[in-house]
């Protein structure tokens, strides 16, 4: 049988770059894409993450488990502590959105530059990163740089608009020895950005999906 991984969605636009980074670096995998738009929408308009938001990010994961996934990969960066909530209480690995970019990030310099297109997202991903520098002895230190319009032009599905946002936001970006995508949905911005810029460009799906094959094991086949 295949492994099976669960992917969990806030934004439909998250479902293409993950699949896509599945499909080339584990063929052998069978992926279950979930989502829940509500997630979004509603954590776009709460300043903090609520109990509710806590309590449906957990149920998400216990539901992945019940169909039998063998990992949970959540794909939306503004829940991060709900998430680790979810990976207590889960038998199988369940993944935060950027944790394995964060790592691939801290081996190119202290200086990293992020790059957001949805507000929400940052100060718990900047959290995060500060947390896993710190569990990794690293001196690394981030920068928060938000891409204004990038996300509206995606949602309406102008993937060349949005690419081009992101990669003039990056362009502008200084004192940084790598750049970081923030959202999986920025994905298809990385080529652009990587022709016109000096700097190594991470992205969340392919780092996320080579961790997760790693801690699974195996090609699943």
């Amino acid at each position: 049988m295949k492994t099976r991984l669960a992917l969990i969605h806030a934004t439909r636009v998250a479902i293409d770059p993950i699949e896509a980074a599945a499909k080339a670096l584990w063929p052998d995998v069978e992926t279950v894409s979930i989502l829940e738009e509500g997630l979004s929408e509603d954590r776009r308009k709460s300043e903090e993450l609520s109990q509710n938001l806590w309590d449906r990010i957990v149920a998400l994961s216990q539901y992945a488990e019940s169909i039998d996934s063998q990992g949970i990969l959540f794909t939306c960066s503004a829940f991060g502590q709900a998430i680790d909530d979810a990976a207590r209480k889960s038998k199988v690995p369940v993944m935060k959105p950027n944790e394995a970019m964060f790592d691939n990030a801290f081996a190119h310099g202290e200086r990293v530059a992020m790059i957001y297109t949805f507000p929400p997202a940052a100060p718990g991903m900047e959290v995060e990163f500060r947390e896993a520098a710190a569990a990794r002895g690293s001196d690394a230190q981030i920068a928060s740089v938000f891409c204004d319009g990038a996300m509206d032009a995606k949602r309406a599905g102008d993937t060349e608009t949005h690419d081009r946002l992101i990669a003039e936001t990056a362009a502008g970006i200084e004192n940084a020895d790598v750049i970081l995508l923030a959202q999986f949905s920025m994905a298809s911005a990385a080529e652009t950005i990587r022709a016109g810029s000096r700097l190594p460009v991470l992205t969340s799906p392919e780092a996320a999906i080579t961790e997760m094959q790693r801690r699974i094991g195996g090609s699943g086949a």
